[in-house]
């Protein structure tokens, strides 16, 4: 893209092939998988620099292609995928492992280029080997929304066995892995969606029950459901309306997390049902790259899957991003670089 806009901005074009520097490695992008942050970054935002033109796509797997100096954990031909998030790797909340939290953190697509293209280079840092059983298809869709997910749902919601979470929109990249972790954990899962092709997908992946937004009132619908109580935890990032009135569907000392605003940056929120009923509303961005290897151990055991919707050209990201937008999609669309 050489200027932010609508999905009409991406075009095809050669760049040149990149050469790795220390501690970098390259990489033969053999799929990368769209998330809303490409939307986000697509569109403009304030605080998004570009160097233009930009390369949008954060979640990426492929083939070491070419190793700058210094590079020991990695050789050519390694097959990897890619954790999103950039950071020095030595401030000190870098080595407490709280890399979201650096101020040099960026994640690939948004703030620096991303893997919309054959070929991209990364800090060796980034590297985690593929999962076997899985293509390089399927595990393009796992990064950043899984990384997102199990920080939701394991360090800001602390869901544990017996609780009841209700997760936002079954069918987003981060609320399909969301559904899979809170279950994994033992919770009972309810999630809202908008079709019955979709509310079937998300009990296969786990989903006690499931609340149709589009006929039902979700927080009346988990009123019922939990004989009045409401939901230890809401895992969001619908926002405007769907996050105030997820405060509603909290039980008293529940949590809210939340990790973006589909529909809204600007909620109308009752503060009351805030401070009274003692709930918490807790942001939550990405998480840090220890978590990826238990997340991949998860998911060579079974436990944890990627949800691909479908598979496009990387030429056709146009095409995808429209489906995106128009919400016409469950789990993740990947596009495929040959």
């Amino acid at each position: 893209m050489r200027a932010t806009g609508g999905p009409e901005v991406l075009e095809r074009a050669t760049i040149d092939l990149p050469e790795p520097g220390p501690r970098e490695v390259r990489i033969r992008v053999r799929a990368v998988a769209l998330n809303h942050i490409d939307i986000w970054a697509r569109r403009g935002l304030p605080h998004f620099r570009y160097e233009f033109p930009h390369r949008l796509g954060a979640d990426i797997a492929g083939v070491v292609d070419a190793l700058g100096p210094g590079v020991t954990n990695a050789k050519v031909g390694d097959e990897v995928i890619v954790n999103p998030g950039l950071s020095c790797g030595v401030c000190e909340r870098c080595l407490r492992g709280e890399d979201p939290f650096c101020r040099s953190y960026r994640i690939l697509g948004e703030n620096t280029q991303g893997g919309y293209s054959r070929h991209l280079v990364v800090p060796d840092a980034n590297l985690l080997p593929k999962p076997k059983a899985l293509g390089f298809r399927e595990a393009a869709a796992l990064p950043l929304c899984f990384l997102t997910a199990w920080s939701m749902v394991v360090h800001r919601a602390e869901v544990r066995a017996g609780q009841t979470v209700l997760v936002q929109a079954a069918g987003s990249g981060v609320s399909s892995a969301a559904i899979q972790i809170a279950k994994m954990l033992g919770a009972r899962v309810l999630t809202t969606t908008s079709t019955a092709e979709k509310a079937a997908r998300a009990r296969e992946l786990g989903a006690d029950e499931v609340i149709d937004y589009t006929t039902q009132d979700f927080v009346s619908e988990v009123k019922r459901l939990t004989a009045k109580r409401g939901v230890d935890a809401v895992i969001e990032h619908v926002g405007g309306d769907v996050f105030a009135k997820s405060i509603l569907a909290a039980a008293w000392g529940g949590r809210v997390v939340t990790c973006g605003a589909t529909t809204g940056f600007t909620p109308s929120i009752d503060l009351r049902h805030v401070f009274f009923r003692q709930v918490q509303v807790l942001g939550s961005t990405m998480g840090s790259k220890g978590d990826l290897f238990e997340i991949l151990r998860h998911v060579d055991s079974g436990r944890l899957h990627p949800v691909v919707d479908r598979v496009m050209p990387l030429w056709e990201a146009e095409g995808a991003h429209r489906l995106l937008e128009e919400r016409k999609v469950f789990g993740k669309i990947v596009l495929d670089v040959d």
